[in-house]
């Protein structure tokens, strides 16, 4: 397995070209990734030190044992009903975390992903129930100051989102979202939101200046309650979640970005998706994140975020965009530039073999593993 390892070049001074305050989201819905040990390697050459799983894959955190690399990891929606019970959350937690922290960074637990965009009220009713003894259960084996507990939502939880000093929650959500707000206050963990800006160019590509959403030098638009100015979309979302907590009595939460991004490849109607507006969204965006910049309205809170995704995955349903939102391909190889520093480190292989089968690329590689493993 180790003979297509990958030994990764950094021209110049791109060694800290992802290596910022930024995660990356390791999806795994596909059928022809990289093993979680060559992905471990990967992430490292890169400087990634945070990931965010949907699950909570043995494999991978196995992988990532010893390497400071933090985890959130996911319970799915399909377990949200077991998760009310408080047995069965002790005996996932007891067999899916515990046994992997004592090597493995495991910092949070979603408790479910987009809950509100399904429609299904058991689910919506199930959800913070769920969180909450997830969260205790924590509490009774020692774990809550290690591990903390929250959810992942999407942006259409929000009935306002412009301007951002009016953001407001949806009122069909507003008895859910309160408890919801009130256990992130209570146990002091953030409250998750996957934005796409994309999708906003996409469904009106004639009225969203396509400037506005890449972070490429535009006019911006100003607030006119606040009169803050906003140079991109994504700030904007993230002030009318801050705002929209406000409306509900709350201003002692952290909004954090779980998931954006952009695809490289769509449909016909799909309009924006190409690797040119991906490799600027994507890379304006970790500038941004590089230089700490907090938002217009909370200038001094440098923004959180996880960037969607590591890999393209081809196993995942629905338009093909997403199917096409990774920043690496399967093996390994860039799918655009990102123009921090340089670039986006370049791959080398070798084909050349010593006696044992072993390409030469991939000695290297180990060799790179146990340099900073150790």
């Amino acid at each position: 397995p180790f003979d297509s390892l990958l030994f990764l070049w950094f021209p110049d001074s791109s060694v800290q070209t992802l290596g910022l305050e930024v995660g990356i989201n390791y999806g795994q819905i596909a059928n022809n990734l990289p093993s979680p040990a060559r992905v471990s390697y990967l992430l490292r050459s890169l400087n990634i030190s945070r990931v965010k799983l949907y699950d909570a894959d043995p494999n991978v955190l196995l992988a990532f044992a010893n390497t400071n690399v933090e985890f959130i990891i996911g319970l799915g929606n399909e377990y949200l009903q077991n998760m009310t019970d408080p047995i069965k959350a002790q005996n996932w937690i007891q067999q899916r975390v515990q046994p992997y922290l004592t090597r493995t960074k495991i910092t949070c637990i979603t408790v479910g992903n987009e809950v509100y965009k399904t429609y299904d009220h058991q689910l919506w009713s199930n959800l913070l129930p769920a969180m909450q003894t997830v969260y205790n259960t924590l509490v009774n084996l020692g774990l809550d100051k290690q591990v903390t507990v929250t959810t992942a939502h999407s942006l259409d939880i929000l009935s306002v989102s412009f301007p951002p000093s009016a953001g407001a929650f949806r009122q069909d959500l507003g008895e859910y979202l309160h408890g919801i707000l009130n256990f992130h206050a209570q146990v002091k963990s953030p409250f998750l939101i996957n934005a796409y800006p994309y999708f906003a160019y996409k469904d009106k590509p004639n009225e969203v200046p396509l400037n506005y959403v890449l972070f490429q030098p535009n006019q911006g638009t100003m607030d006119p309650n606040t009169n803050l100015k906003y140079d991109n979309m994504l700030f904007a979302q993230i002030d009318a979640v801050y705002s929209a907590i406000k409306a509900m009595g709350r201003t002692d939460i952290e909004v954090r970005i779980s998931e954006t991004g952009w695809p490289s490849r769509g449909d016909e109607n799909e309009v924006g998706a190409t690797p040119e507006n991906a490799g600027l969204y994507n890379g304006n965006l970790l500038r941004r994140i590089e230089e700490k910049q907090g938002t217009p309205a909370k200038p001094n809170v440098p923004i959180d975020i996880y960037v969607f995704a590591l890999f393209n995955e081809n196993q995942k349903p629905g338009p093909t965009s997403e199917r096409n939102y990774g920043l690496f391909y399967p093996d390994g190889t860039p799918v655009y530039n990102i123009g921090v520093q340089g670039y986006l480190p370049e791959l080398i292989y070798s084909s050349a073999t010593t006696n044992n089968g072993f390409s030469i690329c991939s000695l290297l590689v180990l060799a790179i593993a146990y340099l900073i493993s150790s």
